[in-house]
């Protein structure tokens, strides 16, 4: 078969070059062949000379996803291999920490596998193949995550929305050998948590926190906390073992909240936790009529900005919420806030809480700037890969 080759547009080689991984629709020049989406293709600049291998999305406006700048290193099974190994040793650390059994095993474009993300819930693994050219290779994929790793079930989770622009839809299930029907049960920082691989958020939960629920326990000893976004409870379970006097945990899922308890009873918390079902906006408003204070406010919420049209109103609403949490806190108290947006920087989110804090006439002082876990790594020439981005501030 002829080698599809990809030819850029004079100028539009130098993202390539230094190893970014996207190329976007605009740089193209020429197609020299029919790719169908998922096709490994030749990528060369204006010149003719060759750059990189990559795989093709027709149907999306990141055209061609790079998976290799070495011209003797094609998309094979071998690279799959090559790649899913060196991702495995990146966590052999995480592997052998008998305290903590969930954790991030592939990081997509940061572990050079485009739209490929793999999570370890104790003996089995959920998967996500987010790009076309990761779905088409989906079955050497698992056959090779089987042999290096014999979990014992391999679940499938590709029901995010960002397939959509790739055109693929979604796809869900179990991909190898068996998962329990009753759930699994993991350690975090041995603490333990269920985990429904088919019904949870993401795949299964939110463990690029994973650092930052220890990071912030650690203000939260003999402290009144409110714990807002609270999903299955990883913020409380933390601020409950460091000691926290009472909690109040507020989430608009029901069905999150009753995992929070049962994940509560699971680790026989004896700490007063009240929940509280609804809009957290809403709820903090409510609480600031009421004339409520509290040491440690939390605010992990949702993304905010899908896209760039949803910034302006992303950062209103970073504002309003941070602005309302630190009218609920004591003179002293503790505020950490997150955005997981990768539209908002980390620089644009400081701003953003700089502001509230100017709204609501208090000093805040950061006492800690904190990020995603490092089984999700950044790499350096794929800086989108940096999303998670947090503030621990004491709020005056």
């Amino acid at each position: 078969m002829t080698q599809v080759q990809i030819t850029l547009k004079p100028g539009r080689d130098k993202a390539v070059r230094q190893r970014h991984p996207w190329i976007f629709s605009g740089a193209i020049a020429r197609v020299d062949g029919q790719p169908l989406d998922g096709d490994a293709v030749s990528v060369r600049d204006a010149s003719g000379k060759w750059l990189a291998w990559g795989s093709w999305s027709g149907s999306s406006q990141i055209r061609v996803r790079l998976w290799s700048w070495a011209e003797d290193e094609p998309i094979t099974d071998e690279l799959l291999q090559s790649r899913i190994r060196r991702a495995i040793q990146g966590r052999a650390a995480l592997a052998a920490d008998p305290q903590t059994t969930a954790y991030r095993l592939i990081f997509s474009e940061s572990d050079r596998l485009p739209g490929l993300i793999v999570d370890r819930y104790g003996d089995c693994l959920a998967m996500q193949l987010l790009t076309v050219g990761a779905a088409v290779r989906s079955d050497a994929i698992v056959r090779i995550l089987a042999e290096e790793l014999q979990p014992q079930g391999i679940y499938e989770r590709s029901d995010a929305e960002v397939r959509a622009k790739e055109g693929l839809e979604r796809s869900e299930g179990l991909r190898w050998g068996s998962v329990p029907a009753e759930g699994l049960d993991v350690l975090e920082n041995d603490l333990h948590f269920g985990i429904d691989l088919a019904a949870g958020q993401k795949t299964g939960a939110y463990l690029d926190q994973r650092v930052n629920r220890e990071r912030v326990a650690a203000y939260c000893g003999g402290a009144d906390v409110l714990s807002c976004f609270s999903y299955t409870g990883g913020f409380e379970l933390h601020a409950a073992r460091a000691g926290a006097e009472q909690i109040t945990a507020i989430d608009s899922s029901t069905d999150a909240l009753a995992q929070a308890l049962e994940n509560l009873r699971r680790n026989q918390c004896i700490t007063p936790v009240e929940q509280i079902a609804g809009n957290v906006f809403g709820e903090l408003r409510r609480m600031r009529a009421e004339e409520r204070r509290f040491d440690v406010i939390i605010l992990d919420p949702p993304k905010f900005a899908a896209n760039a049209a949803q910034v302006e109103r992303a950062c209103r609403g970073y504002k309003d919420i941070n602005l309302l949490a630190m009218g609920l806190l004591r003179p002293g108290g503790i505020l950490a806030t997150f955005s997981c947006s990768g539209l908002i920087s980390a620089d644009l989110f400081q701003k953003v809480v700089f502001g509230a804090s100017v709204d609501a006439g208090r000093d805040v002082q950061i006492l800690e700037q904190l990020s995603q876990a490092p089984d999700h790594p950044v790499l350096l020439s794929f800086p989108e890969s940096s999303y998670l981005k947090g503030l621990l501030c004491r709020v005056w």
